[in-house]
Order: C-alpha cells, then sequence, then structure tokens
C-alpha cells in the first residue's frame, strides 16, 4: 500500500487553499485544509502531517503562535510560512520563530512545490549525528555540544551550524550562506551573515574553546579546526 505525505494548510483564504490543495493533490500528496489556527493545531493533533503550509495573518490565532504551537508540539515537523510580509525583519522573525522557510505572496505554485520536496528530503534525511572536533550536533533532538557543554542556539543559528558541521573544510560565500539559509528571495541586508556568525561564535567560545568557524578574508566562512599546539 502506498502511504500518501499528507501536508496541512491553514490560511483563511478559501481561494488560496483550494488552488493548493487542486495543485498538490495533482502532484501526489495528500491534502488537509484549514481556515483558522485554532482549526488547523486540531487537525494537526488529530492526523499528524508530514509538513504544514501557514499564513502568516491569521484570524484571532497568529500564524506565529501556530507555528510556536506546532513545533512545541513537534519540533521536526517542517513548516513553510506563507506571507505578503517582504520585510527583512519581518522574514527573519518568522525563521526565529522556528519556520523552516517561507514564500512571499502572491503565491507561486512551482517556488512552493520546489520548497516543499526541499523540506520533505530534508525531513526524511536528517542525520542522526553530526561531528567534528569536539562539535557534537543532533539534528533530531536539535541539541549541540563542544565537548559535554551544551550550546543553547535559535532556530537560525542551528541551521547555519548545521550547514557549516555537514560540510567541514569547504569554505561557503556570504552569498551562498544567504540562499542555502535565508533563501533566495531575501533581499535584505546580507551582513546578517556576519552577525549570525559573530553570534554563534560567542556561544561556540563561550567555554573558552578554540575557534571552529574561521573567515577566509575576501571568500567566506568554514568550520575547520586550529592546528593542533606542539
Amino acid at each position: 500500500m502506498i502511504v500518501l505525505k499528507r501536508i496541512l494548510i491553514i490560511d483563511d483564504d478559501e481561494g488560496i487553499t483550494h488552488f493548493l490543495k487542486v495543485g498538490l493533490s495533482y502532484e501526489g500528496y495528500a491534502v488537509d485544509t484549514a481556515t483558522t489556527g485554532e482549526e488547523g493545531l486540531r487537525m494537526a493533533r488529530e492526523r499528524m502531517p508530514d509538513l504544514v503550509v501557514l499564513d502568516w495573518m491569521l484570524p484571532e490565532l497568529s500564524g506565529l503562535e501556530v507555528l510556536r504551537r506546532l513545533k512545541s508540539a513537534n519540533e521536526k515537523l517542517p513548516v513553510i510560512m506563507l506571507t505578503g510580509k517582504d520585510a527583512p525583519d519581518d522574514q527573519v522573525t518568522s525563521l526565529e520563530a522556528g519556520a523552516d522557510d517561507y514564500v512571499l505572496k502572491p503565491v507561486r505554485f512551482e517556488i512552493l512545490l520546489a520548497r516543499i520536496r526541499a523540506r520533505m528530503r530534508g525531513y526524511e534525511g536528517q542525520p542522526e549525528v553530526i561531528s567534528y572536533a569536539d562539535l557534537r550536533m543532533e539534528p533530531l533532538a536539535h541539541t549541540a555540544f563542544r565537548g559535554s557543554r551544551e550550546i543553547q542556539l535559535t532556530g537560525l543559528e542551528y541551521r547555519l551550524l548545521q550547514l557549516l558541521a555537514e560540510n567541514p573544510e569547504r569554505v561557503f560565500s556570504k552569498s551562498s550562506i544567504l540562499d542555502r539559509i535565508w533563501g533566495e528571495d531575501f533581499f535584505g541586508d546580507p551582513n546578517v551573515v556576519e552577525v549570525y556568525i559573530k553570534q554563534l561564535r560567542q556561544k561556540l567560545e563561550a567555554g573558552g574553546e578554540p575557534r571552529l568557524i574561521q573567515t577566509i578574508r575576501g571568500v567566506g566562512y568554514v568550520l575547520r579546526a586550529p592546528p593542533a599546539e606542539g
């Protein structure tokens, strides 16, 4: 028996939910829809989806609050935000609240479909442990350690560190990091990468540990252990 991947769409615009349900059903997904945050949360509890497409602007219960509750119940559940808010701060806010991705309205179906497929692959293929030097990450549990010290990271910080940890010794340019972590349609200040690298370094080195995230001047950033002394 073939079990279809289930997508839950939460949006109060019934035109959008119908349009997406028809398109995603044609692509082979089982699709549930809800027009309010409360209804969406109830449906998610009754039949856990494999991915949620969530509108930011919902009546009564905001999309951000729905996102927080969904992630509280299942931190690994992929959630893609639909939003007409294209300001960089709004996009960062949704990612910091736990969103795995965002798509701007008006929705282009082919873009949303590509994002859904990418997040589905990531959800199914998360490694149990990523290790490099004294850094250990457990993506399924969303934990990170330097030695025995646990490091508390935000969602964005975790995704950035995971990108580097999965590709040690590989240098990533600022633009490559922006595309992979913030998305190709992020048009904010590219210096946001430097801000998050600085925050990660502070947390990774808070116990006096040597620097792991190195800057390659004029090129980008790389996870690379410092040479052993002596």
